[in-house]
């Protein structure tokens, strides 16, 4: 973890590395600038992590550094009716905040509430949860061991390219993070030529009703694997 430059010194912001420190100076200086305390509070006290991902992220549509439809090439999440009037709030919360921080009006056009609502429900489904970073493939095993008896996850990321991989109960490659928070595609065994490379989605030690409830309900499809057809 990095120490940001003048304020963030205090230990408040931390970078995964120097090029990520560099990459979020536009974006950071602006969410600098803002007082989210009573997000920040809404967050807080339903245990809500997706929304700080939607407000970095508009944050870095003002700076300049993404387009507001940077996520629209991702599969959404299907939303039920009671997620919906919870993103409504937000959103407001997050619209609010920002116009009592000053900023002009043309700067935030892109926050529309169906703005929001399409990139939350993107996020919901295509977010990977960071894992402890290891310093070498020899440090993933003690890291697994760290997940397993702790909550070792540093954050949540979209990743564009492995949001494209596709579920497998019994997958063939698996997302890593050594030294930093960028995403690195491992395999879990041999890969024939022209093998499809499948990541999971959820835990590989649950049984097969737990698999397929979650997936259905959070990803929004029924998996047809082998080891899902096979009742394992």
């Amino acid at each position: 973890r990095k120490a940001g430059k003048g304020d963030d010194s205090r230990g408040d912001c931390y970078f995964c590395s120097d090029a990520c420190r560099e990459h979020a100076e536009g974006f950071h200086g602006i969410q600098k600038k803002v007082d989210w305390s009573l997000l920040d509070d809404h967050c807080s006290s339903r245990g809500l992590k997706y929304p700080y991902m939607v407000r970095r992220l508009a944050c870095m549509v003002i700076s300049g550094d993404v387009g507001a439809d940077c996520l629209d090439i991702l599969q959404p999440a299907q939303l039920h009716q009671g997620t919906l009037i919870e993103m409504e709030e937000e959103f407001e919360l997050l619209k609010s905040t920002f116009r009592k921080a000053g900023f002009q009006e043309e700067l935030t056009t892109f926050l529309t509430k169906q703005w929001y609502i399409n990139i939350l429900a993107r996020i919901r489904v295509n977010a990977f949860r960071i894992e402890l970073v290891a310093s070498s493939y020899e440090d993933l095993l003690s890291s697994a061991v760290a997940s397993v008896t702790c909550d070792a996850s540093v954050g949540n990321a979209v990743y564009m390219l492995p949001s494209f991989y596709n579920h497998d109960c019994d997958p063939n490659t698996h997302i890593v993070w050594l030294e930093n928070a960028d995403a690195k595609l491992k395999t879990l065994r041999d890969i024939d030529e022209g093998e499809e490379l499948r990541i999971c989605y959820i835990d590989t030690s649950m049984d097969v009703n737990a698999r397929q409830k979650i997936l259905t309900e959070g990803f929004g499809f029924q998996c047809r694997c082998q080891r899902c057809l096979s009742g394992d």
